[in-house]
């Protein structure tokens, strides 16, 4: 193939890229433009681009016109989806330690169990796990998020780190232990450090997948450990118009993920990369 010919490759696959990245941006840069709209102008059909800007949005979402505060549902969503992730870390680190570096008898059959656990509809675990709450008194509580979702989340990451921990050369681990380290501490200086890339970004899918979850929320919480997602359903009413806020409500609660997907972009590219190519 010619130098030219390999150039046009490039060119055109590069022109794809930007024209897939527009198509997803677009979504994202309707919702912010709508959520600077009066309700009246956001329901307009079709829509009206030069229509004045306004905060009204955003200041319903924020309870200054006398409506609930948002403050009490995203620090909930924060806690559980820090917590939780926290709590993912810890366990999935040993487990794919022992998956990957110092593999178990059918290892392949203890992950693909691990991942069969996510096939099961999320929607059939609910009447068991309302029942089990309500008898032990954990109805919106949000410390049953808090195990819920590390339950949830526990499986795929120890999926990502498996793959992750098999590029950690074992040299530097049978070095560690020549040197009298014990399994904590090669796994907090020797494993982590190497991995570091991989649990970043297993960290924040996990964060993520808590942050945006709706159903076990929606059904489990009331008032006191009501998270941000289902403070934004309440938005939605069946009569008047709530496009507007609704889309303002969005955005706010999209910043935390975006923020910490911007933050830590490169380590999430690093951290996918690995166990990619040998």
């Amino acid at each position: 193939m010619s130098t030219i010919a390999v150039k046009r490759k490039g060119l055109g696959l590069g022109l794809v890229a930007w024209l897939l990245g527009i198509v997803f941006f677009l979504p994202i840069a309707w919702m912010a433009l709508t959520s600077f709209h009066s309700e009246t102008d956001a329901a307009t059909n079709p829509p009206s681009f030069g229509a004045a800007l306004t905060l009204d949005g955003y200041r319903e979402f924020f309870g200054t016109g006398g409506g609930a505060s948002p403050w009490p549902a995203l620090i909930n969503s924060t806690v559980a989806s820090l917590a939780s992730t926290l709590f993912v870390l810890l366990l999935a680190l040993p487990a794919a330690y022992a998956l990957s570096i110092r593999p178990v008898k059918k290892w392949t059959d203890v992950l693909f169990f691990f991942l069969s656990t996510k096939m099961l509809p999320v929607v059939a675990g609910l009447l068991p796990i309302y029942l089990f709450a309500k008898n032990t008194d954990m109805l919106d509580n949000i410390w049953l998020l808090v195990i819920l979702y590390t339950s949830m989340n526990l499986p795929i990451a120890v999926w990502m780190m498996q793959s992750f921990l098999a590029e950690v050369p074992v040299a530097v681990i049978e070095a560690a232990r020549v040197d009298g380290a014990r399994l904590p501490t090669i796994l907090a200086r020797v494993v982590a450090p190497i991995a570091l890339p991989g649990i970043a970004a297993t960290a924040l899918i996990c964060f993520i997948f808590s942050w945006n979850e709706l159903l076990f929320a929606r059904v489990l919480t009331g008032v006191v450990a009501e998270t941000a997602p289902v403070f934004l359903t309440g938005f939605i009413t069946s009569q008047g118009l709530f496009l507007a806020k609704v889309c303002a409500a969005s955005l706010v609660i999209s910043l935390p993920v975006l923020a910490a997907g911007f933050a830590a972009q490169d380590k999430l590219v690093q951290g996918l990369s690995l166990g990619a190519v040998k």
